[in-house]
C-alpha cells in the first residue's frame, strides 16, 4: 500500500466510463486504486463487494457509481460497517468524510459530469473525520445503533 490510502471502484454499467476516468484520475492523485468491476447490471452486487471489503478494512475508502447514485447508497449502507453517502456538491464531498465519518461516496454518472466528479472525489479523499468534533456523538450513535442489530 503506497503512503495515501486505498481506494476501491465499483459501478454498474451504465457507469463505467465515469468510474475509468475516475480511476485514472485518483491514481494520478498518488492513491493506490483497486477496481471491482462494472459488468454487474445489478448494481447491488456490485456495491455490497465494495462496501463489504471497505467494512473489513481491506480499502481505506470506496467510490460506487450508478445512474443517480441513490441504489448504489442504498445497498452499501446494508453492509455493517459501511457509511456511504451520496454527494453532489463540494460541501458534500468534505462533509460525508468530515462530519458523517463516511467510508464510502457515491455518484451518479446520469446527473454528475467528470470534471465536477474529480472534484467530488478529490474533497473527498482530502477530509477526514475529527472524533473531537461536535459531530463525533452523532457518528457514535449511528455506531452504537448498528452494534444492537
Amino acid at each position: 500500500m503506497s503512503d495515501k490510502m486505498s481506494i476501491v471502484f465499483g459501478c454498474d454499467p451504465n457507469a463505467a466510463e465515469l468510474k475509468k476516468e475516475l480511476i485514472s484520475y485518483v491514481t494520478g492523485l498518488g492513491y493506490t486504486c483497486e477496481d471491482y468491476g462494472s459488468d454487474d447490471p445489478i448494481y447491488a452486487n456490485t456495491a455490497v463487494k465494495v462496501a463489504e471489503a471497505v467494512a473489513a478494512g481491506k480499502f481505506n475508502r470506496g467510490i460506487l457509481i450508478c445512474g443517480t447514485g441513490i441504489g448504489v447508497s442504498i445497498a452499501a449502507n446494508k453492509v455493517k460497517g459501511a457509511y456511504a453517502a451520496l454527494v453532489g456538491d463540494i460541501y458534500q464531498a468534505q462533509r460525508a468524510a468530515r462530519s458523517n465519518n463516511a467510508n464510502i461516496i457515491t455518484l451518479g454518472a446520469q446527473v454528475t459530469g467528470v470534471e465536477l466528479a474529480k472534484c467530488l472525489v478529490k474533497e473527498y479523499l482530502e477530509s477526514s473525520f475529527d472524533p473531537n468534533s461536535r459531530s463525533a456523538p452523532k457518528v457514535e450513535s449511528i455506531q452504537k445503533y448498528e452494534a444492537h442489530c
